[in-house]
């Protein structure tokens, strides 16, 4: 899977897709530090242990780099930023039940404004799976002869 790169600089707007998301009963926020061990276990569950890994590191941040997509006050997406590389997006998901209903798009945006606001004029969107969905949504570019790229010798196994 290669990486993506998107100009930070010419993002849609954030409000928007927020808006939306209150709409349909769902609150985009940044996480809070009490709700790491919440998060961390889902995405493990959810995801992998990987990603559940970068999380715990996203909360370890000040502010925090990783936003959360609750309905019902119950976790059905979460996006990072800036956590295993400076100025990478991801990782990012969401549940099987709640997709298709924009949550992962607020996520992105969220997330890659707050990228912005760091300072970054780009941001990388590391080890892509839906390529066009980041098209679509961001604009992302293909970065040639990015794979594997940093995550090549990635450490699979403590055996």
């Amino acid at each position: 899977m290669a990486d993506m790169l998107v100009k930070l600089y010419e993002l849609p707007p954030l409000e928007p897709a927020l808006t939306e998301q209150r709409a349909k009963g769902v609150l985009i926020r940044r996480g809070i530090a009490p709700e790491k061990h919440h998060v961390a276990a889902w995405v493990a569950r959810h995801f992998s242990a990987f990603w559940a890994s970068e999380v715990e590191v996203a909360f370890s941040r000040a502010p925090l780099t990783c936003f959360v997509a609750l309905a019902d006050d119950r976790l059905i997406g979460f996006a990072c930023h800036d956590v295993t590389f400076k100025g990478f997006f991801g990782p990012t998901g969401v549940s099987e039940a709640a997709r298709g209903r924009g949550t992962g798009h607020a996520l992105l945006l969220a997330s890659l404004h707050d990228l912005r606001a760091l300072g970054y004029a780009y941001g990388v969107i590391g080890a892509v799976g839906p390529a066009d969905f980041y098209k679509k949504a961001v604009n992302a570019l293909d970065i040639p002869d990015s794979t594997p790229g940093p995550y090549a010798h990635l450490l699979r196994s403590s055996e």
